[in-house]
């Protein structure tokens, strides 16, 4: 490969660029099986090691070199300069390209015009899995591309939009399309630009889950849903059979809201993964969950409550609801009011075993005869925005998502 973008840097008349030579030349120590092919990791965020920016010549060149290799399989290009006309090239690539199934270009500048080719190129190709979006402002114009494509495109699986800039009309086309779309599996929606306060897409959003049998993933963060959106999801997912992974983090969900999700874990048996981090549940919505999770509820496996401003009372007894529930493995309390009570409590859940190190964000230590607990960067979004710049995952414990759930790596 290194030796192939030197030629192809001479044939297109385009300087070098020293980061990519150097990442060529990492992948190439890489073991490559034939049934496993790799993924190119020309990050813009790595510490390691220099960082040139991949530019859209750049990219161009990269996808002169690829357009026949077999054995890569992922490119990931995220916190780079790529633009409209990068995506020109990329789309260009999709078109051609028959091994790649994995393409990260989270946080390039890309726009709503290169929203569009890319979209348009995803009519045609069969090959590629899972692309993350996330960070380009494509805007609501870009979003509706995307929509088109997926009432074309049967092969794509995950697909990441958040920090995108959609707008209301964008996710309402995607949530219409999606009551039909029978491929994707993990869908990410997070953070839209939003002007009303009706929650008219979480409404359309619940109608998709009513009909849609195949999404397991499903990201609703920064959505300003409020009681009444929760109200609305829940009842459809009285229907659902499919989803394992809801998030809700960052929304303005209260008690009143976490009581019909009370309810819903009842008598669901599918949602593995609950992420409510950054809400206003207190000790009420706290209780409402633990007495689902203790008495009814045996398939949630992860619950995150992270900054819910509960305070001793909720925290305790959704510590005391692990004694009796033996599935749900991994809680997160990080950013609430945590008491002494609340130290000791799962202090000794960490103690007795029933609560791994790696699967809380909380670490007891002792001053003065007193249990305090201390942050760990445990949770369900650890390698969201970042991944180790060496080597993969060691832990994969310590992220709740990619320990439970198969489908959200990467995403």
């Amino acid at each position: 490969l290194h030796k192939q973008y030197l030629q192809a840097c001479q044939v297109l008349s385009q300087p070098e660029n020293p980061f990519i030579e150097h990442m060529l030349e990492e992948s190439e120590k890489a073991d490559i099986t034939l049934t496993k092919g790799i993924t190119l990791k020309i990050a813009g965020n790595n510490r390691l090691v220099p960082v040139q920016k991949v530019t859209d010549e750049d990219f161009r060149t990269l996808a002169f070199i690829l357009s026949n290799n077999t054995f890569v399989t992922g490119l990931d290009l995220r916190y780079n300069i790529l633009t409209d006309v990068g995506a020109e090239h990329v789309a260009k690539f999709l078109q051609e390209n028959s091994t790649v199934c994995y393409l990260n270009l989270m946080f390039n500048d890309i726009g709503t015009i290169g929203a569009e080719l890319i979209a348009k190129a995803l009519h045609r190709n069969e090959t590629l899995l899972h692309l993350r979006m996330t960070g380009n402002k494509i805007e609501n114009k870009g979003g509706m591309y995307f929509a088109s494509m997926l009432q074309i495109n049967s092969t794509l699986e995950k697909l990441d939009l958040g920090d995108c800039d959609l707008g209301t009309q964008s996710l309402i086309a995607i949530a219409t399309v999606m009551s039909h779309n029978k491929a994707i599996k993990a869908l990410n929606l997070n953070r839209p630009i939003l002007y009303s306060q009706e929650e008219e897409t979480t409404v359309h959003t619940a109608l998709m889950m009513k009909n849609n049998s195949c999404l397991m993933e499903l990201h609703l963060c920064k959505h300003e849903m409020k009681n009444f959106g929760v109200e609305r999801l829940c009842d459809a997912l009285y229907e659902n059979c499919s989803l394992r992974y809801l998030d809700l983090s960052c929304n303005k969900i209260t008690r009143d809201g976490v009581k019909f999700l009370g309810e819903l874990l009842k008598q669901n048996q599918t949602l593995e993964i609950l992420d409510l981090n950054s809400n206003r549940i207190e000790d009420d919505g706290a209780i409402y969950l633990s007495e689902a999770l203790a008495l009814y509820n045996r398939t949630l496996q992860a619950l995150a409550v992270v900054s819910n401003n509960i305070s001793g009372k909720g925290l305790v007894a959704l510590s005391d609801s692990l004694k009796t529930n033996m599935v749900l493995s991994y809680i997160y309390i990080w950013g609430n009011k945590l008491d002494e009570a609340t130290c000791v409590a799962f202090s000794d859940l960490i103690k007795t075993g029933r609560l791994k190190p790696n699967c809380t964000d909380v670490d007891p230590y002792e001053v003065d005869g007193h249990i305090y607990l201390a942050e760990l960067s445990h949770g369900l979004k650890r390698h969201y925005y970042w991944t180790p710049s060496y080597g993969e995952v060691d832990n994969k414990d310590a992220n709740a998502s990619l320990a439970i759930r198969a489908v959200a790596e990467h995403l």
